[in-house]
């Protein structure tokens, strides 16, 4: 979460390369093996990219010709952006299972502000949230709640291309909700995650 400028082995601006295209090219690497087995099983699959409320903090949508840009680097709009990323994918993930008939669901969700490191590049913040957050912040068992529930619970079953949080739909941001810009989104994606 928001570090310094950096790129990925791939040439990738980093925080894009782990929160999202990590988990797309997982995603691809899974699908044909989790449709099989869904329709053998006759049971639901289901995606479920852990976003952030921090999706809100994005550059306007994708910044798509400046993700590796130096220059135009912010690391927390960076963050939001790979975030925006994951709620993205779920809904055109979601756009494709119905087009294709798949049993098959994909949501996104924030699992909350959780007492971890992830503020480690903000020596101060985190030292902050650590004195205080104690008091305020989920703990890991908390923080997984929302996770676990549009995983495994049958109030989910059939649910698609929503966001969660606190284990309710949410509203995301009008970018969220864009339906040009997740599929421009899949197409550059499967280009940069290619392997």
């Amino acid at each position: 979460m928001a570090p310094p400028f950096t790129l990925s082995e791939d040439k990738i601006e980093l925080q894009f390369a782990t929160n999202h295209l990590g988990h797309f090219l997982l995603t691809q690497l899974l699908l044909e093996t989790m449709k099989r087995t869904s329709h053998e099983q006759k049971k639901e699959g289901r995606i479920v990219n852990v976003s952030s409320e921090a999706h809100r903090f994005a550059y306007k949508g994708i910044y798509f010709d400046n993700l590796n840009d130096e220059s135009s680097y912010s690391p927390m709009y960076a963050y939001g952006q790979s975030k925006l990323a994951n709620i993205l994918h779920a809904n055109e993930l979601t756009r494709r299972f119905k087009e294709n008939g798949a049993n098959l669901t994909a949501n996104a969700l924030h699992p909350g502000s959780i007492a971890t490191n992830l503020l480690r590049y903000h020596s101060f913040v985190d030292g902050v949230v650590d004195w205080v957050g104690k008091y305020f912040l989920k703990n890991i068992p908390q923080g997984a709640a929302t996770t676990c529930y549009v995983a495994l619970h049958p109030q989910v079953n059939g649910i698609s291309g929503k966001y969660f949080m606190d284990s309710n739909v949410a509203q995301p941001n009008s970018y969220a909700e864009d339906a040009d810009l997740a599929k421009e989104l899949w197409d550059i994606s499967l280009t940069m995650a290619a392997p």
